[in-house]
């Protein structure tokens, strides 16, 4: 495994975005599956991100997939994959985001956390922050998202996708990130991970219980050895959530104290 240091290079060196499906990642079809934590967010300007359900009216997600002035819903879909489109009455940015900049220079802690209009039912399976763990190094994990499956394909976008990363350890850039990569490539060749559209999409970890909530991916970069200009294929940086455990429950707190009208914070 190449040391942190060089891909620490690759994420200032190669174009880089907000983490905007999943590239080369396998389509979700299990009713029993991810379908029934994972969905995705979109606007009334077009933008989509991805999100976990944490709660039968929460998600988490990125905050910067909420900046727009902007009306949002979340989308879920059921076990025919039926999407069901729910209203976002609320929601509230980490105190330290700070608007105008880009993912990868965010300063701040890049989460947020949505209230929907009315609460999901019981085929649906909120994932529990205050269960995660930390990412160790060499640590395989999942991702899971709805955006594009390949940067020339836009059209691809709304279908949940998952695949399977190792961690490659944390980095400092303008805030702390934890890296993580298409375990065969290794961001050297372009690979699985997260790709325009995966913005605010779960990174678990897998066990005989199920899935547990580790990450909310928040941007992610070409590879080393691309040839064109590319924001896939190479690294997957994730807001770790086990660093931000006592904000997660206070926006928790506070979102259902909220009485259904229209909020930001």
């Amino acid at each position: 495994m190449r040391a942190l240091s060089f891909l620490f290079l690759i994420a200032f060196t190669f174009l880089t975005s907000s983490a905007q499906a999943v590239l080369l990642g396998s389509a979700s079809r299990d009713p029993n599956g991810l379908r029934r934590s994972v969905v995705f967010i979109e606007n009334s300007v077009g933008e989509l991100c991805s999100g976990a359900l944490v709660g039968p009216d929460l998600v988490l997600t990125a905050a910067h997939c909420v900046t727009d002035a902007a009306s949002y819903r979340v989308v879920a879909v059921n076990r025919a994959f039926k999407p069901q489109r729910i209203r976002v009455v609320a929601l509230i940015m980490h105190p330290s985001f700070v608007l105008g900049t880009t993912p990868r220079t965010q300063p701040g802690v890049d989460l947020a956390m949505l209230r929907l209009e009315r609460r999901l039912g019981p085929e649906f399976l909120p994932l529990d922050p205050t269960l995660s763990g930390r990412i160790g190094l060499g640590d395989p994990v999942t991702i899971a998202g709805y955006g594009i499956s390949n940067e020339n394909r836009r059209g691809t976008a709304r279908v949940l996708r998952q695949a399977n990363l190792v961690s490659l350890g944390p980095i400092e850039v303008a805030n702390r990130v934890q890296i993580v990569a298409d375990p065969e490539r290794l961001a050297e060749t372009s690979g699985a991970g997260a790709c325009r559209g995966d913005s605010g999409g779960p990174i678990l970890a897998a066990t005989q219980q199920g899935y547990l909530l580790y990450g909310i991916v928040s941007w992610s970069s070409g590879a080393l050895r691309t040839s064109g200009r590319t924001a896939c294929g190479g690294l997957t940086a994730v807001t770790p959530i086990a660093e931000h455990l006592g904000w997660i429950r206070q926006a928790a707190s506070n979102l259902i104290a909220i009485d259904g009208a229209w909020t930001r914070r």
